[in-house]
């Protein structure tokens, strides 16, 4: 990939080299397209479905009508916030605990249940997440793999275990900040979707190199097919049937349900109130700006751009200031997670630099300049 072959969206500040965003003749990315598309979407209509689907699950207080899935965060707590007082549904809340936890994410998501919701909370085994965690860490420069598998497959077991044939998400990411948006038109998906587009495919191979016994897998295996067909599982986005806005969702969070801010801003951005639960997640924006060229400011200045609450102009200059913080003084807590040495842990880092974005100068530094 030569320099020549690297741009920006011309309206907000998505790369090229994200996988799978595609540009129009304009040089708007998908994302910007889809914002665009959404001013003329009939929301009436896709609200209309939203009622038609929840009717079909309604039990009136008799047993959980939907699952949330919930971190404590925006979203999750916009949906059921949206899906009990709103739709008068009675959703059972399901966070899968994250790997090193922040005291402000722990404080948000008992916020969050005090608010007024029945939650459950899944542990999986932590020395097989960890496993699966490094797997994604050296094989796939993924370092939160494991939890990325649990928060489908475990999310799916409670489904089963209680039956609870509805499952709601909360944006699908793909359409909404500039991924293959093929599917922006189907509220509903599945099993096969979730492997293929957020656990990237490498699903059944890091489970198997993993080697793990039955009893260790259970929450990062999707159940059998045939259970989940007696179930009759139906799994979607609530960002489908309105127009979705992350900020509006933090406003909402945080009025009704206790949500609260870091004090400082956020690792690698200039925000403070999202993705705040999990120390890794620094880590993780890191690899994605190594791979891709592109780190959390990035994505954040995307939203804002589309939503109208920046020009372009202040997106780039943001990017600059900010994508390509370098997270060290997390370093040490990382290699404890994962069991490795200083030297292993900055090696993989190395591996996974993309030489044509990056050179190395002590730290990688990128050869390009966003336009």
């Amino acid at each position: 990939m030569s320099q020549k072959e690297i741009f920006w969206c011309k309206n907000c500040v998505v790369m090229s080299t994200r996988p799978r965003t595609t540009f129009d003749e304009r040089g708007f990315c998908s994302a910007c397209q889809w914002s665009e598309e959404k001013q003329n979407l009939n929301w009436k209509q896709r609200e209309k479905l939203l009622e038609n689907l929840l009717n079909e699950y309604r039990s009136n207080g008799k047993k959980y009508d939907c699952i949330t899935t919930v971190s404590g965060g925006k979203d999750g707590s916009y949906v059921s916030y949206n899906l009990k007082h709103k739709h008068k549904m009675n959703p059972l809340a399901v966070t899968i605990r994250p790997i090193m936890e922040t005291e402000l994410g722990i404080k948000n998501l008992t916020s969050f249940v005090n608010s007024g919701y029945d939650h459950i909370h899944v542990t999986p085994n932590a020395e097989a997440m960890r496993k699966l965690n490094k797997i994604g860490l050296i094989e796939m420069g993924f370092p939160y793999y494991g939890w990325l598998i649990a928060i489908h497959s475990a999310v799916l077991r409670v489904a089963v275990q209680f039956n609870i044939p509805l499952v709601f998400y909360s944006e699908d990411g793909e359409v909404e900040y500039g991924g293959d948006a093929k599917y922006k038109n189907d509220g509903l998906y599945g099993v096969d979707y979730m492997i293929s587009r957020y656990l990237e495919s490498g699903y059944e191979k890091v489970l198997k190199e993993a080697n793990l016994t039955e009893l260790e897998k259970y929450w990062f295996k999707m159940p059998e097919p045939e259970e989940l067909k007696k179930l009759k599982l139906t799994v979607t986005h609530y960002g489908f049937y309105e127009n979705w806005d992350p900020y509006r969702n933090y406003e909402i969070a945080k009025k009704f349900c206790g949500l609260q801010e870091n004090e400082d801003l956020n690792e690698g951005s200039y925000t403070n109130f999202a993705q705040t639960d999990q120390k890794i997640y620094a880590l993780h924006v890191y690899f994605m700006y190594l791979k891709f060229g592109f780190g959390r400011t990035t994505q954040d200045a995307g939203i804002d751009v589309r939503r109208g609450a920046m020009t372009r102009e202040q997106a780039v200059q943001l990017v600059k200031m900010y994508d390509n913080i370098y997270p060290e003084q997390l370093f040490e807590e990382y290699c404890e997670y994962y069991q490795m040495d200083m030297k292993d842990f900055l090696d993989n880092i190395d591996n996974w630099a993309n030489k044509d974005l990056f050179e190395k100068k002590n730290i990688w530094i990128p050869k390009f300049e966003i336009k």
